[in-house]
């Protein structure tokens, strides 16, 4: 997969893996990174699927219409890869968070939907349900933070709601942040997931 990877300050902090929107690149979130975590490795990877030219990391049927066989294969794919790329540049697994927008939020949601020890932690900026028909692996002290807009036309607040409840039922230390927004991404929502962060890691 397509990639970037910066080496941070501090080896012993999480590798933030970052995850763009529809439409984005591996360069997108870069600027993001700093205010989460300004000594922390970098790996921010390019979604595979194209949607007219636009890169996604996986295929949908409509707006909001997953196509759930390719989801399920990009979810294996990426998770796959982080376990290479943690081999290739000499980072812990075992301590990766994953920051994503939009549809990078959603194959985030989706690694956690799908593997017990994929991700350490998430801050999902306005994702969607990944999947409603399986049970989730036990994902016990894997905290993850929602920022989520109250006026999103592309992900209702019901589907925050919906995602947050199945995360905890899995045992996931869910929190949730509103914002009386749409579907963009606030610099109040990054301010409130650093702050997030720190109580975390």
């Amino acid at each position: 997969m397509k990639h970037i990877f910066q080496e941070g300050k501090d080896k012993t902090k999480p590798t933030l893996l970052l995850l763009h929107g529809t439409g984005g690149t591996e360069s997108d979130l870069l600027p993001l990174a700093p205010h989460i975590d300004e000594t922390a490795s970098i790996l921010s990877v390019r979604g595979n699927v194209s949607e007219n030219g636009m890169p996604r990391f996986f295929r949908r049927l409509a707006e909001g219409v997953f196509d759930i066989e390719d989801l399920i294969f990009r979810t294996k794919e990426l998770h796959e890869f982080l376990d290479e790329a943690a081999k290739k540049y000499s980072f812990d697994r075992n301590n990766i968070v994953a920051i994503g927008y939009s549809n990078g939020a959603n194959i985030a949601g989706s690694l956690l939907f799908h593997y017990k020890d994929a991700l350490k932690g998430a801050i999902l900026h306005h994702p969607m349900v990944p999947r409603r028909d399986i049970e989730l692996p036990d994902q016990t002290s894997t905290p993850v933070f929602i920022a989520a807009g109250k006026n999103d036309p592309i992900c209702p607040a019901q589907e925050t709601v919906d995602l947050q409840n199945l995360l905890q039922d899995a045992n996931a230390d869910v929190e949730v942040h509103w914002e009386n927004h749409g579907h963009m991404l606030t610099g109040t929502e990054v301010a409130a997931a650093a702050e997030w962060y720190k109580k975390h890691f």
